[in-house]
């Protein structure tokens, strides 16, 4: 057993479990772990950590997920009965497990229609630098609309419309460097939502989308573990509590504080890899 690939694998996971949920790219970063230490470049390992950021989002939320799911299956019998209209206005999980559902869908359609586009930023540096420029500016312009809205709305206000855009905004954010839950997070503080219910809402949406990539990558998974157990399994651990702790500190941070110290740091990273790119 290499106890470098190891370490490293702890390493990598530990940064793809905090970047999955503070707003600044965690396949931007996984980029850069790569292109540091020359370990794993490819989808397999990163689809591995990402299962751990799962099972860190599922083991937070769990007793939110286990009520969506009993939800999901009382909304199927409402329609057999004719209420699904009355069940979702009356019953704040079954509103929220349907606009999962609804915001999962772009991200579903890009990945089918667009998924070789997308790969192929993942060996463009200079794309990624490009893209956390734009993250950057999502959370500075989300937090400068949020702190002009006065009255901000919750899940009962709450739309179609408004769960269609985020996704579009996950979708979006499949490219290295857009940050899935900046984005997420920005488009729910742009659209008005309170601060607590957007960040609630993107953790919870990326379930379906992490879930989905992880069952495309079933195969690469298999034929990587036999290659590089120990490190895949110390990198799944580290991401998953890494994950758990940084989506505890976002919830925190989002009703005390502002995200523009994410803004700052994308700004900074991504001017810094775009200079690198031209030195180089």
């Amino acid at each position: 057993m290499d106890i470098t690939q190891i370490l490293i694998g702890i390493i990598i996971g530990t940064v793809q479990g905090l970047t999955e949920f503070l707003p600044v790219s965690s396949s931007a970063h996984l980029v850069f772990m790569h292109e540091i230490t020359g370990f794993a470049p490819n989808l397999a390992f990163d689809t591995v950590l990402h299962i751990g950021s799962l099972v860190a989002v599922v083991g937070y939320f769990w007793k939110d997920v286990v009520q969506m799911l009993k939800s999901f299956f009382s909304s199927l019998m409402d329609i057999t009965r004719g209420n699904f209209k009355k069940g979702i206005n009356e019953d704040k999980f079954k509103k929220l497990t349907w606009f999962i559902i609804i915001g999962t869908i772009p991200a579903g359609l890009a990945g089918v229609f667009f998924k070789d586009f997308f790969e192929s930023l993942f060996s463009d540096i200079t794309a990624v630098g490009f893209f956390l420029l734009i993250t950057g500016f999502l959370l500075w312009g989300s937090e400068r609309v949020s702190k002009r809205t006065e009255n901000k709305s919750s899940l009962k206000e709450m739309t179609v419309k408004n769960s269609l855009l985020i996704g579009i905004a996950q979708a979006c954010a499949i490219a290295p460097g857009i940050s899935r839950s900046g984005a997420t997070i920005s488009t729910g503080l742009f659209l008005g939502l309170e601060r607590e219910l957007a960040a609630r809402y993107s953790f919870l949406l990326s379930i379906p989308a992490i879930l989905g990539a992880a069952l495309v990558q079933v195969k690469d998974i298999s034929t990587g573990l036999d290659i590089n157990t120990g490190a895949f399994i110390a990198g799944f651990i580290a991401a998953a509590i890494s994950g758990y702790l940084a989506i505890k500190f976002m919830l925190k941070l989002i009703k005390e504080r502002d995200l523009l110290p994410f803004a700052y740091y994308c700004w900074i990273v991504g001017a810094f890899v775009l200079i690198w790119t031209l030195i180089i």
